[in-house]
């Protein structure tokens, strides 16, 4: 090994006794737990702020397809099972395809009336797609939408706010007007309430309905489907598999994916998510570059000892990379260090969480008043790379200018005094 390696790893470990030398050691243990600290809360908070944007967007994908194509201009497909053998042909990664419908109404029992999507589907084809209609198969109400029964099927807020349970009826008011000698009229119907469900997700809870497709298109006059679902094998290649089969399709063809449909809250997130790794890496910009500050003292401390190693004919080269190890090694510290804590602490938040909680007699999350009631975690590589590379980066950089000043050291004026 290179005595600059040997030499700087020896200055890293301590200095000469003496008080001066501790208070440098302890300055640089200082630079090292604060670049840990800034690691490790990088990659809790990140962890954190996937695990809820996961639980968010799980919940969300329980009641909407990954893709959706559309007519461009809103009438209805001649050939749904055309499109879908065509889009399965372009993009490898379709599992599933299924027709609907789904058109803004009103609902009305009472005296209560709400605004909601009415979404046309088939069954056997439906449940293929979302995991509400897997669950809904699964307890038998997917079956009752059964084409000329007029059955629905209600989000869990939705049907409280209408005062509707199983067995009631609603009128469904389409948009439009219905002409007739009386004048123009609005086109109704009722039906039946057979299910309601809950996903967890208050927009879809609150303004999601589900009929067969056949009554929605009776009712909508839309003359079939007006739309094709599709299910991807990846959820995170939404975006770029809605761009290949834009670009596959042609212009007749509207694709939109479940990036697109939920724009405002995906957006937020990617910029919520940027914003605080930028501000946390700060932190660990500040932390790396309190080793600037250790550095210096330890080359003002061992001035006699750079001399003596220039006379022995050590070159400025190698005086500078004695420095720039020494710093290197607590940089790497620091970062191994706080990716070891940061994966603790993530791995573990589940259990953390409500240890603190009990100890504490709180609760951090409120089912009553938040989406979830409990903070989740998801640590993933993307993020844990970039921390560690930019944190490698800033100790780096904090060791070039105290290890050149070392390397301008004079011998002579060094020792004069020693």
């Amino acid at each position: 090994m290179p005595f600059e390696w040997l030499i700087g790893w020896r200055y890293t470990r301590a200095g000469r006794a003496g008080r001066r030398n501790s208070f440098i050691s302890f300055i640089s243990l200082v630079s090292i737990l604060g670049i840990g600290l800034g690691v490790a809360a990088l990659i809790i908070v990140l962890s954190v702020m996937n695990g809820f944007q996961k639980e968010v967007r799980d919940r969300m994908l329980a009641a909407i397809p990954h893709v959706q194509l559309m007519d461009e201009n809103g009438n209805a497909l001649a050939d749904w099972q055309a499109l879908a053998k065509k889009a399965e042909s372009l993009e490898p990664g379709i599992r599933a395809a299924a027709p609907y419908t789904e058109t803004q109404s009103l609902l009305a029992h009472g005296d209560g009336m709400r605004g909601a999507v009415v979404r046309g589907v088939v069954p056997d084809e439906e449940m293929h797609i979302t995991s509400l209609a897997a669950e809904l198969e699964q307890e038998g109400i997917l079956q009752k939408l059964v084409p000329g029964s007029w059955n629905i099927v209600l989000g869990a807020e939705l049907a409280r706010s209408l005062g509707v349970s199983v067995g009631d009826q609603v009128t469904v008011i389409a948009p439009g007007a219905q002409v007739t000698p009386a004048g123009a009229l609005p086109r109704l119907k009722s039906f039946n309430v057979v299910g309601v469900f809950s996903v967890g997700h208050y927009e879809y809870d609150s303004g999601l309905a589900l009929a067969a497709l056949d009554d929605t298109a009776k009712l909508y006059r839309t003359g079939g489907a007006t739309g094709v679902q599709l299910r991807l094998a990846d959820v995170q290649d939404a975006r770029a598999a809605a761009a290949r089969l834009a670009a596959g399709l042609g212009s007749d063809v509207r694709v939109q994916d479940w990036t697109r449909t939920n724009a405002a809250w995906y957006d937020a997130v990617q910029i919520e998510k940027t914003m605080m790794f930028i501000i946390l890496t700060l932190i660990v910009a500040v932390a790396a570059f309190n080793l600037v500050s250790t550095l210096v003292m330890t080359v003002t401390d061992k001035q006699a000892d750079i001399a003596i190693l220039r006379t022995l004919g050590a070159s400025p080269r190698s005086v500078m990379l004695i420095f720039m190890v020494q710093g290197a090694a607590s940089g790497i510290a620091g970062t191994v260090g706080g990716i070891a804590t940061g994966l603790l602490v993530a791995f573990n938040i589940p259990s953390i969480v409500p240890a603190i909680e009990h100890l504490l007699h709180t609760t951090f999350l409120p089912a009553s008043v938040y989406l979830i009631d409990h903070m989740p975690s998801d640590p993933q590589a993307s993020d844990i790379v970039p921390i560690a590379f930019w944190a490698l980066l800033f100790a780096f950089l904090a060791t070039v200018y105290p290890s050149w000043r070392a390397s301008r050291v004079r011998p002579a004026e060094a020792l004069r005094y020693e």
